[in-house]
């Protein structure tokens, strides 16, 4: 089965959140600014990166993260809605390369790019449950 032949180059995926105490890196460490952390940040750009070939893939199958590569730009205060986009832009046999986004509503935060593997859930499920994994 080739599971991404439903993956089209220039698919496009998008999340959001409200930025939270429980999301700033003060929440997390004391001493620091109470902002937006960065992986959470990357969390998010994961989600539109899933959002955009979830539609794409077959039945039983979803994407797991394999490779990110972000700098977070600038920094985002509580109470702001971000919102992370995510564009393919390459489909190998195995691999969904993505260029991802996220912006705050003032500042573009972060950037970079994501790539995704296609896996049948319920076989990794099953591998990961056998004896031997």
């Amino acid at each position: 089965m080739n599971a991404i032949a439903g993956i089209a180059v220039g698919a496009e995926g998008e999340a959001t959140t409200v930025v939270t105490r429980e999301v700033t890196v003060r929440h997390f460490h004391a001493n620091m600014p109470e902002v937006y952390g960065t992986p959470f940040m990357i969390h998010l750009m994961e989600v539109a990166a899933s959002n955009a070939v979830q539609p794409g893939l077959p039945a039983g199958w979803v994407s797991v993260g394999v490779d990110v590569n972000i700098r977070h730009l600038a920094p985002t205060p509580i109470g702001r809605t971000v919102t992370a986009r995510a564009r393919v832009s390459k489909v190998t046999e195995k691999l969904i390369e993505f260029e991802v986004q996220a912006h705050d509503g003032k500042n573009l935060i972060g950037k970079g790019t994501h790539s995704r593997a296609p896996i049948d859930l319920a076989r990794f499920e099953q591998a990961l449950s056998s004896p031997s994994a």
